[in-house]
């Protein structure tokens, strides 16, 4: 069948911005999860697609239930979005299960792109996100697949036992996270005293981001957030320490604008910059 013309005087079609897939849990809160990844990606200029892993109940106070999809519907999404559409960069968060964390490392492993693995193991308020059962999956399977991996201090510690209690531990602990493979490693040095600091290094060069520690307990969604920024710089083609240093940035600018929702940990504003003086 033939397609009608386009209307006359109708303007040219836009080129596509850059691709990000999440891959991640949904936060029904809407501050963390495949919310925050969206959010962050429209801020930052791509285009944001998404494959749902799990649903959770969610909210300011912290995750009420959880329920992770089939790895078949998981790979119907994903196969879906990158056979047809394509991607520019891969983030991955919440994958719950072991089977999920090697269905998930096996289809990134094979795009091609790079990919951001958070491998996010509790919730802002504590609440297990991921199986006990499935850190040697994510140890052995999803970090050699990382262009990028992005644990908080918790993570380490889950992930290598190593303890991160002063900065000058951060080498030590990027060191233990990159012996699983990923060509970076970003320590996330959020919950030590003092500057909100952070490490990436590939064993080779180093590069450390610093800001200031600000007075804002409403930071939902950092970790998703700073995450799915550094996949957005990935996509619009920056090497790797200057799509962190970007994020870095945004991150910051987010969690200064946090705002209360709810009883409990607000989320950081992925908006600020669009409501700045100015815009961005």
């Amino acid at each position: 069948m033939r397609q009608a013309a386009p209307p006359q005087g109708a303007a040219p079609a836009r080129q596509a911005p850059p691709r990000v897939l999440t891959v991640a849990g949904s936060d029904s809160g809407g501050g963390a999860g495949i919310q925050a990844d969206l959010k962050t990606m429209l801020a930052l200029g791509v285009h944001g697609m998404s494959v749902l892993t799990a649903v959770t109940a969610q909210n300011s106070l912290g995750v009420q239930g959880a329920w992770e999809l089939p790895v078949e519907a998981v790979r119907a999404q994903y196969r879906s979005v990158v056979d047809d559409i394509g991607v520019q960069a891969v983030k991955t968060g919440m994958l719950a299960s072991a089977p999920l964390v090697e269905a998930v490392a096996e289809l990134i492993a094979g795009t091609g792109v790079p990919a951001v693995v958070d491998p996010v193991g509790v919730s802002k308020h504590g609440d297990p996100l991921l199986a006990a059962s499935a850190l040697d999956s994510v140890r052995e399977r999803l970090l050699p697949a990382a262009t990028v991996a992005t644990p908080n201090l918790d993570e380490v510690a889950q992930l290598t036992d190593v303890r991160v209690e002063r900065e000058e531990d951060l080498r030590r602990a990027a060191d233990a996270v990159l012996a699983f493979g990923p060509r970076w490693a970003l320590i996330k040095g959020g919950h030590l005293a003092g500057e909100a600091v952070d490490l990436l290094t590939d064993g080779t060069e180093e590069h450390w981001y610093r800001a200031p520690r600000l007075d804002n307990r409403h930071t939902h969604g950092t970790g998703c957030t700073l995450a799915s920024a550094v996949a957005a710089g990935l996509a619009r083609g920056l090497p790797v320490p200057d799509a962190v240093r970007r994020a870095k940035e945004y991150v910051t600018g987010a969690i200064a604008a946090g705002f209360a929702l709810g009883a409990g940990i607000g989320p950081v504003d992925h908006g600020w910059e669009v409501r700045a003086p100015g815009g961005p």
